[in-house]
C-alpha cells in the first residue's frame, strides 16, 4: 500500500492513505542501513499490520523537495509570515526563505500578519515584496481580516507556515481551519514567541490539502553557492540581466549596473537591494572559507 507520512514520534510513523485510512508503522531495518529516515510529508510504500500489531514502512518514494529544519518533504506552498507589529519584522529571514523556496520549487506567499498593530508598516512590507512574484496577503488573525483570501490561495495544497517565532503562525492555522492547536504568548522581555509546537505534523483539511503544524523557522542559512549565482534568485533583477556594462555583474558595486540604476530611481526597493548585498557578502565569505 502507499500513503503519506503525517507524523513520526518515537520511531512510530502515522501514514494516511488516499482512502482516508491511517496506519501506525515502524521503518524496516533496511532503511536504517541505507541511512534513509522517513520525513513528514514523505510518500511511502508500506505493509499494514494485522490486528493491533503495527505495520512496516518498506520504501520512501522519490521526494520532490525536502527541508532540513523542520524535517519535511514534498511541500507545495509555504506561507512566509511576518508581523507588522511585535516582534519587529525580520525581513532578512523573509528574503532567505523566498530564495530557499524558489531553489526548492516551493511556491511562496508572503503573509503580513498583525496588520491592526501598524498598518503603515504592513503597507511598507507589502511594497517591498511586490516585485518578487510572491502574492502578498495582509491579515489579522485575531479579527479574521484577510483570512479568506489566504485560505483560498492555499486550498488543496500541502503547505507550511514559516517565519519568526511570535508572528502568529499557530493562531493563523487555528483561525484558517477551525483548529485548536496550542499557541504561546509573546515574551515581553525578549519579544520572541515561545515555541509551542513540539514536532512536525501534517493536518489533513476538509476539502483536500494538508497544513504542516511545525516549529517556526528562526534561522535559515542558504545552501552554499558561488556568490555570482545569488543574483539569479532575486526575481526583481531578472529583467536587468544582460543590460549591465560588465558581465557577469553581481549588482553590488559595479559601475554601469542596470540593477543599481533601477534601485536609484525606485523601480527596485532599496531595502531589498541592501539586504541582497548583505546576503552576497555573507555568501562570499562562506565561499572563500569552504575548504578551511
Amino acid at each position: 500500500m502507499e500513503g503519506s507520512v503525517l507524523s513520526g514520534v518515537g520511531g512510530f510513523y502515522t501514514v494516511l492513505t488516499e482512502t482516508g485510512d491511517r496506519y501506525t508503522l515502524r521503518a524496516q531495518g533496511k532503511l536504517r542501513r541505507q541511512r534513509l529516515t522517513p520525513m513528514v510529508g514523505d510518500r511511502v510504500r508500506f505493509q499494514p499490520g494485522e490486528g493491533d500489531q503495527h505495520g512496516w514502512l518498506e520504501a520512501i518514494l522519490p521526494r520532490r523537495n525536502q527541508l532540513i529544519r523542520p524535517p519535511v518533504a514534498n511541500i507545495d506552498r509555504i506561507a512566509i509570515v511576518v508581523s507588522a507589529g511585535t516582534p519587529e519584522p525580520d525581513l532578512m529571514l523573509v528574503d532567505r526563505m523566498l530564495i530557499f523556496a524558489k531553489m526548492n520549487e516551493i511556491k511562496p506567499v508572503v503573509v503580513v500578519n498583525k496588520c491592526d498593530e501598524d498598518s503603515g508598516t504592513a503597507e511598507e512590507i507589502a511594497l517591498q515584496y511586490a516585485g518578487t512574484g510572491a502574492e502578498v496577503f495582509r491579515t489579522c488573525a485575531e479579527t479574521g481580516d484577510g483570512l479568506e483570501q489566504l485560505r483560498q490561495a492555499l486550498r488543496g495544497t500541502i503547505h507550511a507556515l514559516g517565519g519568526q517565532s511570535g508572528v502568529g503562525k499557530s493562531t493563523l492555522i487555528n483561525k484558517l481551519y477551525g483548529l485548536d492547536r496550542e499557541t504561546g504568548s509573546l515574551s515581553e522581555k525578549i519579544e520572541r514567541g515561545k515555541n509551542t509546537t513540539r514536532h512536525c505534523e501534517l493536518i489533513p483539511l476538509e476539502g483536500g490539502g494538508m497544513v504542516l503544524d511545525t516549529p517556526g523557522f528562526s534561522l535559515l542559512e542558504l545552501n552554499l553557492m558561488d556568490p555570482v549565482e545569488l543574483r539569479h534568485w532575486m526575481p526583481e533583477f531578472d529583467e536587468h540581466e544582460g543590460n549591465c556594462r560588465f558581465q557577469p555583474c553581481v549588482h553590488v558595486s559595479e559601475p554601469g549596473c542596470s540593477v543599481r540604476a533601477a534601485v536609484a530611481d525606485g523601480r527596485i526597493p532599496e531595502q531589498r537591494w541592501e539586504r541582497y548585498k548583505a546576503l552576497h557578502a555573507d555568501m562570499t565569505q562562506r565561499w572563500r572559507e569552504r575548504y578551511d
